[in-house]
């Protein structure tokens, strides 16, 4: 209840005390001196931004990630009809070396 009562000023110094404390503010510097150092300014400030934040450059591979992920999608469909293909050629073969009709094959 005691917050309710806070100037805006006082929630604001109370914010940045949790941010230093938190080591944010530190953080944050180093990565906008960062991106200050680059020497070439990236395309895209907020992947950087989060590429730095991440500790890695994750974010800038998500369109390479996306694009393998749709072929190996593909591979998978692509897999599964020929698994399904093959089981019915071993039922077939199974059912002639028994001397009985395999599914959807009719008996002579």
């Amino acid at each position: 209840m005691a917050q309710q009562w806070k100037t805006p000023d006082a929630k604001r110094e109370e914010f940045r005390r949790y941010l230093e404390k938190a080591g944010i503010l530190d953080g944050l510097t180093k990565i906008l001196v960062n991106l200050y150092e680059e020497p070439e300014r990236p395309d895209e400030p907020l992947s950087f931004l989060a590429g730095q934040l991440s500790g890695s450059d994750a974010v800038a591979d998500i369109p390479a990630l996306q694009q393998e992920l749709l072929e190996l999608r593909a591979e998978l469909a692509q897999l599964q009809e020929e698994n399904l293909e093959l089981r019915s050629k071993l039922q077939a073969s199974q059912a002639a070396a028994a001397g009985t009709p395999a599914e959807g094959e009719e008996a002579s």
